[in-house]
């Protein structure tokens, strides 16, 4: 396999393949502290769809390794920034884009995250970066790069530069508002940090933008706690046919704002699980233990969402709770379980009144939400048990969860706000 490390450069001259010569670290150079990300578009039109081949050799990759054939650092995909042949002169701010790649060295710490966001304007995803590089990764003569690291479609193109994506999240599939709507959460840094736009604003890709949340989409611990420590694109797989489901959901009954505000891993188990007490509401015998298990973790994942954006900027003091008999930070301990976060937002004074300073509406995260995480968490451990749960049961939670004929508990979470 390629010798090449993941997210580190080998020489402090990077060369290009029009011939441009840029230093490791340009003195213009953003602020490596910075949540700093991409954003690029991939063309559905070109045969084959691109996003598609990618997820596909990567999810190969992924069954390799499982198989021993190889190791988890060779789980990768390179993607490519095409050049457009009618533009001649290097983008303005290449510069810019590779000094991200320093986010991704040893001293930014293990955690950094680099994110390429992938739209074709009807669906969002999201990639983890390894590594960003000029390095023309398809040279034959590059002894530390194998031919079938880089899908087909890249014959014959030119590319300004290179990212190494380790993972591939899906956001949004299928709905361009849910898009639009995603898309003003990034900020572009080079226009003034105004919200993205895909309207006119989609110029000099990839753009380099911000986000004021600071989302994280791949920790490991969260990928242990919620997909069993598959990764992203693994659990995308084998969820499909959630589109129309989603759309249903946002424009008929959680409503645009509130299912806006749900974290999308929340809306796509949300989704899942309506998908699935759809297809088989008219089987009696069925078990819905999956529904059930589906909503609880969209709750798991909303709510410890909430918590990390509430009080990341609390006192000390502030954000400190007893779980299962340890002193924890909440901020950094999660993710929790939804019993454990009962009782950190239910049985911690100083914690629950802070939330209720910071957390709008605060009566119903103080007061109401304790006793939803509690229910859900006596029902959930059985169900994740396999212990099969009838249509009647779960069909009573899920109508409770998602509004049919009352203020559903998933559209007053979706509301809650920081402020």
């Amino acid at each position: 396999m390629s010798s090449r490390t993941p997210g580190r450069f080998t020489s402090p001259v990077r060369i290009s393949s029009n011939g441009l010569r840029l230093p490791r670290h340009p003195a213009n150079s953003l602020a490596v502290t910075a949540p700093l990300h991409l954003l690029t578009v991939w063309d559905p039109s070109r045969g084959p769809d691109p996003l598609q081949a990618h997820l596909q050799f990567l999810l190969d990759r992924r069954r390799r390794e499982k198989s021993g054939e190889l190791q988890d650092e060779d789980v990768y995909v390179w993607w490519g920034k095409i050049r457009s042949p009618n533009r001649q002169q290097p983008l303005p701010h290449l510069e810019q884009i590779i000094e991200l790649d320093k986010l991704l060295q040893d001293e930014a710490g293990p955690d950094a995250e680099v994110h390429l966001y992938l739209t074709d304007y009807r669906s969002l995803y999201v990639g983890h970066v390894g590594e960003v590089t000029l390095d023309d990764v398809r040279d034959p003569t590059d002894s530390e790069v194998e031919p079938e690291e880089v899908v087909s479609l890249y014959k014959g193109v030119g590319c300004d530069c290179w990212f190494r994506l380790l993972d591939l999240r899906r956001i949004v599939h299928d709905d361009t508002l849910g898009v639009v709507r995603e898309l003003r959460k990034l900020r572009n840094v080079r226009y003034h940090d105004r919200p993205v736009s895909i309207y006119g604003g989609m110029v000099d890709l990839p753009l380099v933008v911000r986000r004021d949340d600071g989302a994280r989409w791949f920790e490991p611990r969260v990928r242990e706690q919620l997909i069993e420590g598959r990764s992203w694109a693994e659990f995308d797989a084998e969820r499909t046919g959630l589109g129309s489901v989603e759309r249903d959901l946002r424009e008929n009954m959680l409503g645009e704002a509130p299912w806006l505000g749900l974290d999308p891993a929340a809306r796509t188990f949300i989704a899942s699980a309506e998908k699935v007490f759809r297809d088989h509401r008219g089987e009696p015998a069925f078990d819905f233990s999956p529904v059930l298990v589906n909503l609880a973790k969209a709750v798991e994942v909303q709510v410890n969402d909430l918590l990390r954006r509430a009080l990341r900027s609390a006192p000390a003091e502030a954000r400190r709770a007893n779980v299962d008999g340890r002193t924890v930070d909440v901020v950094d301990g999660g993710p929790f379980s939804l019993g454990q976060l009962a009782r950190i937002i239910g049985g911690e004074r100083e914690l629950n009144e802070e939330l209720g300073r910071r957390l709008e509406p605060s009566k119903w995260i103080t007061g109401s939400l304790p006793s939803i995480l509690d229910e859900l968490a006596e029902l959930r451990n059985p169900a994740a048990h396999r212990l099969m749960l009838g249509r009647e049961e779960v069909g009573r939670l899920r109508d409770r969860m998602v509004g049919v004929g009352c203020v559903g508990d998933l559209v007053e979470l979706g509301q809650v706000r920081v402020r």
